[in-house]
Order: structure tokens, then sequence, then C-alpha cells
């Protein structure tokens, strides 16, 4: 796990800024670092090292290319590399090597079989800038689900990439202008959707894909390709689905998961896992110990309220499978310690509040090892969330219904005092929808005060790409939707940001390219109960020949912490007050005033809590970092 950063075009003052965004990111790799400039001063590129394989300066990056052609900078694992390395081999391909690190491997492979056909064999999660010093061509690439973060764009006539948006920030010239299009988005959802950020003109590469410039490196020469999407599985999936029984399909999720983990556990510094009461992390545990000749380190973090405290299941779960646990209990000084980091951390506004305690698990977890295994994706993969069969349920419910008809309904209960009952609100706006789409849309607008936040329209989203009904089936149409936006944009941002604030490596099995595109073959039944409602069952299946069904059948009590009821005591109270003063708000010209300003007094006068009071804070806090 790394940082990288570059820059083309810049001028005489290249390597300065390098070193600059090689300095805003040092949590991301804290062991050595490198710069690396081309003969004619148009190409610097910068490397943080957080060293995991090949711990010796033979593994060092920047890393130039046996030839002398090509330079890399990477931030990831290729966890098939030793196999990329035979086939290399098998093929004559394959020069001395320096040492063992999968990034020279990776280099080789790419300069051998070229970028498209060299991700298509190689599995993990990264992010590069590769050039090309014959052609004077700059490639950057990104792993299939985004599980490393990779911004660029122009920063006056210059073209600039990094792992981290704040280097990008501290770049000379950098202005930081906010685009207004994507606070609409952020406030609905509580993060900004790639391939948009914070600021004007800079963007987030999307997962799976392949950008190249070409000299004489300007906005013109930039082209982008996919050379994998999520939705291009999912339909292959659907076309090809799996045909056997559902113990089948558990046995060969097992082999393929088992497979995931094995190649996972490769390090040469100490590794372990987060352990929560759940289904995932239990899984990816219970097999981590199976092919352990040793303890696995468990690592979980509990708190005092019980309706957020999973310590004890856990602890219960490690005790049964015989690893080395650690947990902690947290208290809400803890959380409250954390809040002052995030802008910095995410380095734009970005509010899924278990972003805390993530980051507090990442803490402890990192006192004792380097690398830690996820059990993240199980929801998104399995149908793990409740709310895609109730939106399935409110789609089945009225698809037969006449759209003017919905309409109707739906105003008479948003124009009626029936509209103060929040169920019903929901319930009336899902109603409109005409396809899977609308619902998942429109479960995240469920308050008429979300789109009056911000002043300007919102950006549009990815899933406009999908048609009504893309797979066929509601169910599937809403997974798909997350696995592209909710899951690379949320979720894996959350766990990437937390880990690397404090120099851990996270690796999340379940995101496997042939676990992903296994599961896309996965009957729905075999994935969630009609009746019940239950989900994730062949993972379910996997974990109970593990651990007792009876010590995981309870309800999942989440990764989150009280924050309304942190938010009505101080010092947090006065926090928010501070923040969201109507003048402030006023003088910024971005946000709403009166919006603002009614969402924090329903809360502090009548007790309302939304979500998007949350991501008002972590904007304001954001905007007081920045200017």
């Amino acid at each position: 796990m790394c940082g990288i950063c570059g820059l083309v075009n810049f001028g005489r003052a290249t390597q300065e800024n390098i070193e600059r965004m090689k300095g805003r990111m040092v949590h991301r790799g804290p062991d050595a670092d490198g710069t690396w400039l081309s003969e004619d001063g148009a190409v610097g590129l910068g490397h943080r090292r957080l060293s995991i394989l090949e711990l010796s300066e033979k593994g060092a990056q920047p890393m130039v290319s046996h030839s002398g052609r090509y330079v890399l900078v990477y931030n990831g694992e290729i966890y098939n590399h030793m196999e990329v390395a035979e086939t290399l081999n098998r093929e004559g391909k394959l020069p001395y090597l320096r040492g063992t690190s999968d990034s020279e491997i990776l280099l080789e492979a790419l300069e051998v079989w070229g970028v498209q056909t060299a991700l298509t064999r190689c599995k993990g999660m990264f992010a590069f800038g590769l050039y090309d010093r014959q052609e004077k061509v700059l490639v950057l690439a990104r792993d299939r689900v985004g599980e490393k973060p990779l911004y660029y764009g122009f920063v006056k006539n210059a073209f600039a990439f990094a792992s981290d948006l704040g280097c990008l920030a501290v770049l000379d010239d950098f202005d930081k202008e906010i685009d207004p299009a994507v606070l609409d988005p952020y406030f609905t959802h509580g993060y900004i959707p790639a391939p948009y950020t914070i600021y004007r003109g800079i963007y987030k590469l999307l997962p799976g894909t392949v950008l190249t410039l070409s000299a004489p490196f300007t906005q013109e020469k930039i082209q982008t390709a996919p050379y994998w999407s999520v939705l291009d599985a999912a339909k292959y999936g659907a076309a090809h689905p799996f045909m056997g029984t559902r113990k089948e399909a558990s046995e060969e999720l097992e082999r393929l998961i088992r497979a995931s983990v094995r190649g996972q556990m490769i390090s040469d510094v100490p590794l372990g896992a987060f352990l929560s009461a759940g289904i995932d992390s239990p899984t990816i545990v219970s097999l981590m110990q199976a092919q352990s000749m040793k303890k696995v380190r468990t690592f979980t973090i509990g708190m005092a309220e019980k309706d957020y405290n999973e310590a004890e299941i856990a602890a219960q779960i490690a005790q049964h499978l015989g690893t080395d646990h650690t947990q902690m209990m947290i208290t809400e000084q803890d959380a409250m310690n954390v809040i002052p980091l995030i802008p910095q951390m995410f380095a734009e506004p970005f509010a899924d509040s278990s972003q805390i305690p993530t980051y507090l698990v990442s803490a402890l977890t990192r006192q004792h090892v380097t690398v830690s295994l996820s059990g993240d994706a199980g929801d998104e993969l399995f149908c793990g969330y409740t709310t895609y069969a109730s939106a399935e349920r409110i789609r089945n419910r009225y698809a037969s219904v006449p759209a003017p008809l919905r309409a109707a309904g739906s105003a008479l209960i948003l124009h009626t005092p029936l509209q103060k009952k929040e169920a019903l609100r929901i319930q009336a706006r899902l109603m409109q929808a005409n396809c899977p789409e609308e619902i998942y849309r429109r479960s995240f607008d469920t308050d008429p005060l979300t789109h009056r936040i911000a002043l300007q329209k919102g950006a549009a989203l990815r899933t406009d790409a999908l048609g009504p009904d893309e797979m066929g089936n509601p169910c599937r149409d809403l997974m798909l939707m997350d696995l592209m936006m909710y899951h690379p944009d949320d979720i894996l941002v959350k766990v990437d940001r937390t880990a690397m604030a404090v120099s851990l490596e996270t690796r999340i099995p379940l995101l496997d390219r042939d676990v992903v595109e296994f599961a896309m073959t996965l009957p729905t039944d075999y994935l969630r109960d009609a009746q019940t409602g239950k989900g994730k069952l062949v993972l379910r299946d996997i974990l109970y020949r593990y651990v007792p069904q009876e010590m995981m059948e309870r309800p999942k009590k989440g990764f989150g912490i009280p924050i309304s009821s942190w938010l009505k005591e101080e010092p947090l109270r006065s926090w928010a007050a501070e923040l969201l003063n109507e003048n402030i708000i006023r003088q910024q010209g971005l946000l709403n005033p009166e919006t603002v300003s009614r969402i924090y007094t329903d809360f502090t006068e009548r007790g309302v809590f939304r979500p998007q009071l949350w991501y008002l804070l972590m904007f304001e806090a954001w905007m007081q970092q920045e200017f």
C-alpha cells in the first residue's frame, strides 16, 4: 500500500511540487519515498512507500523497467503476481528479477503484454501511473472495483494525478474552485459520486478504467476506456447462470473465497483481520484460520451503548475459531477526538458517520499489524441489505397499477396530514417509481428538504447509464447500482482513507475478480429467502461450517455510532451551532441558509434528526479547514 503522484508540463517547479505532494500523503507510505523526473523535464513521478512485500530497496519506486523504457508508480497489491511471473517465464519473457516485489512483476507484465492484456491477467487492488519514455505517453489505471483511489485533472495547463485529493490542492496555482453541481448529490448521499470531486475540473478515475495522455499533454489528448465493468460482469452472469444446487454453489463459493483469502494472506509484515458480529468478516476469519498454522490476529472495537456494541459477540466468535483476539472499548471522547481529523483524512466532504469507528478499529489494529483483511462487499454481492427486499416489495406491489394512478395516490399522501408519518411519506415517493433505478434514487430522496440545501442543481450520476429493469430483476438492479456507486464511492473510500490515515493496509477478499464474477451468476433465491427476507444465504452456508448457526442468528447492529445523541450534548452541540451559523452559510453562497437553519432547528427544538445534518456538519468542517 502506497501513495502515488505525478505532474506533466508543470515547468521548472516540478520537483518542488512533487515533494510537496508526497509530503501531503506521508501517512500512505511512511517507510520510504522516491521521485523520478524525465530527461526533458516534462514528467515528474512521486511515490510514498508502505513496505509490505520485498522490504528492501529492490522494491523501491518509482521503478524503471529492465529495458529502461517504462517508469512505474504503483499503489496496491497484485495478489496473483507469482502466477503472472510464471506465465511470463514460460513465455521466455521474464528478465532476471532484482527482487520479489509485485511492483516489478506488474511493470514487466505491462511492458511485455501491453496495458489491456496485463490488466486482464492481474488480480488485485491497485492504482498506477506508467510513463512510456519512448512514445511519451502517460497511462493511469485503477482496479476493477475501485479499492484504490486515483484523482486527476489539469491545474492551469499542467496535468496532475495523485492517490490523495489533498495532494492536488497543495500545488502551485491550484485555485480550490468548488464545483457547486456536486453539492446536490453530496447532500443526497453523504459522498460525492465519481467521477466528480469537490473541485471543479478535478476527477476520480472510474474503477476498471485506463486513462492515456499523450504528448503534447493537452486536455484534448486525454482518452479513457474501461477494461472491466461490474455492469458487464452482471450481464454476463445473468446470461450464464449457475445451474447447480445451492449446496454446490456454496461449495464453489467457498473454494473461490478460500483461494482469495490464501492469496491475500501473503505478506512480509504482520497481518490480521477485522472481526465483527456479522456474517462477512467471520467468514473471512474462518477461512484465514483454517489455512493458517498459527493463530490469526483479530481486532474489534466496542462501545458502552448496547445498540452499537458487537464486541461481546465478536469475542465469542474469536474464541470459537481460536484466534488471537484484541478488542478495545471506545468512549464518546475517543470518537470526538476523531472528528477534527476527518476533513484532512478524506480531503473533500464525506459523511458516512461509520468513518469514526472504522478509523478507531484501524488505529487499534495498526498497533499490532501492518495489513488487515476485511469482510466488506458481502451485502452488495450477496443481497444483504434489507432495503433490497423492501424496495422489491414496493416495486411488485405497484407494478400493475398505471402510472397516473400511482402519481395521484402519491400526491394525495404527500399533500395531506398523512405525509407527517415518515413511513407513509417514503412509500408515497417510492410508489411513483417506474423502474428499479427510480426506486433506488427515490429511496435516498424521501425528504423534500434534501434538494433544497444546495443552491445549484445536481450533477448526473453514473446510474444514469442503466436502462429500465437492466437485469430484469428488481433486486439484482438495486445490488448492481450499489456496486456501481455506493460501494466504490462510500464503503471503499471510507475503508481506504481511515486505514491509510494510520498507515494500515486493508485487503478485501470478497472483491477478488473470480468471487465477484461467480456471485453474479447465482440465482437470487440462493442469495435471499423470499419469505423471511434473510440475505447472504450462500455466505451463511459457508460460515455455518465453521461457526455454530445459533451463535450467528442474532440481529446485526451495524458499525455505527449514536451521532444524534452525541450532537445533543457538549461539546458537539456548540461545535455544530458554530459550524452552521447562518451568517457564515450566507457568506459562502453555496447553500440555502433557510433550509440549513430548518434542518438544524428541527433537530435542536423538535428532536428530528436527518442524515443531512451530519452531511452539513462534515461539509462545513471541510470548508472551515480549506478556506
